[in-house]
């Protein structure tokens, strides 16, 4: 508990001079009732209103336990990339505990709506949460608001302050352009890129070079569940095998994957993905580093959704909705973290349920 409230100690405090509540201590009951299933700053407020002799072993609570127009205050007011800070400091310091380096392999980049989280008025463009995550570990490692929905933007400006070296990074086709490029090979990272007609000129040099190289070495898998037949086959081509390729940032070649998928009735439907490369794959590879790509939203997006309920949270004003969201990342991954082998919300309800367990959270990082 320590390393989370000397993190959130570092967070400058928005308020007046003569504001009554530490502000690490807000953010640690804020934190500390998401882990416990906590949805808004009113469950906030009665999660500490209900544990308070328990939680002033650990935190002073000089003034009482905080109103939830506190909560609502604070998140209103406190500047995102504060938070967002904090949020990369932490995963940092929790890799560091758990003797993990710095993320080498597949890290997903993509962005989530905070579907009910728009101001009055404008139902049509919610806050958007730009997220990173390594895969191998499955631990959001970075996230930032999209200022204006500018996905593209924000996503560039969470890549600059990463340490990507050696990393794999994936994206979908919105982020298929020099600049994403350009930024990543700085970074000295590879990437693999979704590429659609959005890039007209590259996507139909690809479709081009892959019908003309006619039968090409693949790597084939298939699955069935919940009634359905997925084949995939994973296939690439070089550079020099590209006909009428444009020139493109650090491009050593094109991937593509073939689903084809038989649902219980016998309906069959075909899909192709191409993907833009800087590091040559076998085909094996590339079809590992799209299916890594993928657990964000099996695992991370799902999981804020599902268990955190984050498409239901109706906090709306200023900056309480991304706020809001960073902490959410937070429980996530420490939920994440622990060793337990059982489904995030049975963590929740156990920490909870058992003070015992809700130290745990935080001491088996140590």
């Amino acid at each position: 508990m320590r390393l989370v409230l000397s993190i959130l100690q570092a967070v400058r405090d928005p308020r007046d001079i003569n504001a009554r509540h530490d502000l690490a201590e807000l953010l640690f009951l804020a934190l500390a009732a998401t882990l416990c299933g906590a949805k808004s700053c009113v469950d906030i407020a009665e999660f500490a209103e209900g544990r308070e002799e328990e939680l002033k072993e650990f935190i002073e609570l000089k003034h009482g336990c905080p109103s939830h127009d506190t909560f609502s205050r604070v998140f209103r007011l406190l500047d995102p990339q504060e938070l967002s800070d904090a949020l990369s400091a932490f995963m940092a310091a929790l890799r560091r505990e758990l003797g993990l380096g710095a993320p080498r392999g597949v890290v997903a980049v993509d962005g989530k709506a905070l579907r009910r989280g728009y101001e009055k008025g404008r139902a049509f463009m919610p806050p958007l949460m730009v997220s990173a995550w390594d895969a191998e570990t499955r631990l959001a490692i970075a996230a930032t608001r999209a200022p204006a929905s500018d996905e593209v933007a924000a996503t560039l400006a969470l890549l600059k302050s990463l340490d990507l070296k050696g990393c794999t990074v994936t994206a979908d086709a919105l982020h298929c352009r020099p600049e994403t490029a350009k930024a990543l090979l700085a970074q000295k990272a590879h990437y693999a890129l979704g590429l659609k007609a959005n890039r007209g000129r590259l996507f139909a040099a690809a479709e081009k070079s892959f019908a003309a190289a006619g039968e090409i070495a693949g790597f084939e898998t298939r699955d069935s569940g919940h009634g359905r037949t997925e084949v995939r086959r994973a296939s690439v081509l070089p550079l020099a095998r590209l006909k009428d390729a444009p020139a493109f940032p650090g491009l050593k070649a094109i991937g593509r994957v073939e689903a084809l998928r038989t649902t219980a009735d016998g309906k069959t439907t075909t899909s192709v993905r191409y993907i833009a490369l800087s590091k040559v794959l076998t085909p094996n590879k590339l079809a590992e580093t799209v299916r890594a790509h993928w657990t964000i939203e099996n695992q991370l997006h799902w999981s804020l959704d599902v268990v955190f309920h984050e498409d239901d949270a109706r906090t709306r004003k200023d900056n309480a909705p991304q706020n809001l969201a960073v902490i959410r990342r937070l429980a996530q991954n420490i939920l994440a973290a622990h060793p337990l082998d059982k489904p995030m919300a049975s963590k929740m309800r156990r920490a909870n349920w058992s003070k015992d367990f809700f130290y745990e959270l935080f001491t088996h990082m140590r």
